[in-house]
């Protein structure tokens, strides 16, 4: 007899067959999802060209597997990993991103979205669902800077994300930044805190220093770093 899952699975197949939206997979992380192992599946395209992205590869390629070649893969690795992760490029963009996050839940894996928060509508929906364990959620910049680092219109699409991350207080969640000094300062990182603050935001802020170390879609000199002395509250935590 069928279970759920494998009833879920078997519609993804027959009707999402030849879809490939994931450009690649990680088998197994013990950093991507906190305190549990996973995987991470790398969705192809995004809409953001931010000069700083470490996988342009991914932003600009096209997906190379399908959904059922993903879900034979993850049905090898139950009671070995705890998680999944969707991550990108962006992963909320994909038309089927909510029937297939359906079907990864029903085969008992936790679910985290590492997502650019442009897509409150699928947030949304996936939230009341109670499809989703974990967001990870990206931060560009202050709103007169947004546009211009993500190259996209998106800021007020990253507050309704946010807003709706604060309202349903039982998805852990958290907030992340990559810093380079050529986009942002030290007063804009202030300044995007004290934006978070004040939508209710009260957990820690992460920011990531840039490092030149692979292809960006735009190359960019070094860095100045910031560290986290630099900063009053606590409450900021470089990786």
């Amino acid at each position: 007899m069928n279970t759920n899952s494998e009833l879920i699975l078997e519609n993804v197949k027959t009707n999402w067959r030849d879809k490939k939206a994931i450009y690649s997979i990680t088998p197994f992380s013990l950093l991507d999802f906190p305190d549990k192992t996973a995987c991470i599946l790398w969705f192809a395209g995004c809409n953001m060209k931010c000069d700083y992205c470490y996988n342009p590869e991914i932003v600009f390629g096209k997906g190379q597997i399908s959904f059922s070649e993903t879900f034979s893969f993850l049905k090898k690795r139950k009671n070995l990993l705890d998680a999944v992760v969707l991550s990108g490029g962006e992963c909320l963009i994909h038309q089927n991103i909510v029937p297939m996050i359906k079907a990864i839940k029903g085969m008992g894996f936790l679910v985290k979205i590492d997502t650019n928060g442009s897509q409150p509508k699928i947030l949304e929906s996936i939230l009341n669902q109670n499809l989703i364990d974990y967001v990870a959620m990206d931060f560009k910049g202050p709103k007169e800077k947004f546009e211009k680092i993500a190259h996209l219109n998106a800021y007020r699409n990253f507050k309704d994300c946010l807003k709706l991350l604060i309202k349903n207080n039982s998805i852990p969640f958290e907030i992340r930044t990559t810093f380079h000094s050529n986009l942002l300062n030290k007063s804009d990182i202030i300044t995007m805190q004290n934006d978070l603050i004040n939508n209710g935001y009260s957990n820690n802020f992460y920011l990531q220093n840039f490092r030149n170390y692979q292809n960006t879609i735009k190359p960019l000199p070094e860095s100045i770093t910031l560290t986290e002395n630099e900063f009053e509250n606590g409450c900021i935590i470089i990786r």
